[in-house]
């Protein structure tokens, strides 16, 4: 059978970890995963794309465990109360075929991308990055703020958004759930001045520039986040000229990452080769770079593992016949067979 995880049970499951332990562990195995990089089967995620957003689907495997995940990105969703934001997805043994867990990646998409934006960071930022300025607090701001304090030790953030409401709950969150400094400012470049690390994450699929060159300082880490399909950007294409950029999947990011804007010439780094030593990160104190972070499947993977791991271990979520169990592989129609009882098929109208 296979194991189903809802939202209700990936809360309970991160509940009972912790939040910050599960960020930890989960850091090490994608560590782990982007080292092995070409034992992987990879491909750009599928896409379709309409004029209000994008449905995409991200496959991965290696030579044991295949995983998908399905997600989609609508700006403008909160009109229908829905999360901009929604994703589930499998994993399955490459030897059977059998999936063996079916989980919800919504919560799990949050608590990804901040430990693969973390990752990032710990080979990309100045080691003694202490600040970090957030432009955009919706659902994947907390994430962002707890994998930094934890992971990296930032004490302090700098928040800006145009909603103000988004801004008070992130504030909320993070003195209720950390021990960061939290300062609110009213503009983007208040966001940037001086801090060692930018985030960007704002939600509008549009091309945008949220960060132009006036707003870097040397030895600034920009982990751009919210450009993540193609039309969508946060970065002035002056930005990406001053920095050393870095990428997770380059084909992929090509289409959907800031670096759209870009000649296919421009030169990119992908994380993989930082974290196996065959580039060396960042070069200098002075030196600004960009994580690029559109998401990639990999990271999915990491998390599908993990999650299963301890659902097994803790025995949360419940088992589900996904697929058939037959006594008789040959009999599917069996199946109606049982679900009709004792009557003849016939009889059944």
């Amino acid at each position: 059978m296979t194991r189903f995880i809802d939202t209700r049970a990936l809360a309970a499951l991160l509940a009972q970890v912790g939040v910050r332990r599960f960020m930890s562990e989960l850091s090490v195995t994608m560590r782990d995963d982007y080292r092995r990089w070409h034992e992987f089967d990879k491909s750009a995620r599928l896409a379709a794309h309409s004029d209000v957003g994008v449905i995409e689907l991200m496959p991965i495997s290696d030579a044991s465990q295949y995983a998908f995940k399905y997600v989609n990105g609508h700006p403008s969703n909160g009109r229908y109360e829905l999360p901009t934001v929604m994703a589930f997805g499998a994993l399955a043994d490459v030897e059977t075929g059998y999936p063996t867990l079916l989980s919800e990646l919504t919560l799990a998409t949050g608590v990804r991308t901040a430990v693969a934006s973390a990752l990032a960071a710990s080979v990309l930022a100045r080691p003694d990055s202490a600040t970090m300025g957030m432009i955009g607090c919706g659902a994947q701001s907390e994430f962002q703020a707890i994998a930094f304090e934890s992971l990296l030790g930032v004490r302090r953030v700098r928040l800006y958004d145009i909603d103000a409401a988004a801004v008070a709950k992130l504030r909320r969150n993070l003195e209720r759930h950390t021990d960061l400094v939290v300062e609110v400012v009213d503009s983007a470049r208040a966001a940037a001045e001086g801090v060692d690390i930018l985030t960007t994450a704002t939600a509008d699929k549009a091309l945008a520039t949220i960060v132009d060159t006036s707003m870097l300082s040397n030895g600034l880490h920009i982990n751009a986040v919210g450009g993540d399909c193609p039309g969508k950007t946060e970065l002035a294409a002056g930005v990406l000229e001053a920095s050393s950029v870095f990428v997770e999947f380059e084909p992929q990011t090509r289409i959907e990452g800031d670096i759209q804007q870009m000649p296919g010439s421009f030169a990119v780094t992908e994380l993989w080769q930082v974290l196996t030593g065959a580039h060396p990160g960042r070069v200098s104190d002075s030196e600004i770079t960009v994580f690029d972070s559109v998401g990639f499947a990999l990271e999915d993977y990491s998390m599908l593992r993990q999650v299963g791991h301890y659902a097994e271990s803790l025995d949360i979520g419940e088992r589900i016949h996904l697929v058939p169990n037959l006594d008789d592989n040959k009999n599917l129609y069996g199946l109606v067979d049982s679900a009709l009882g004792e009557r003849p098929a016939r009889d059944a109208a």
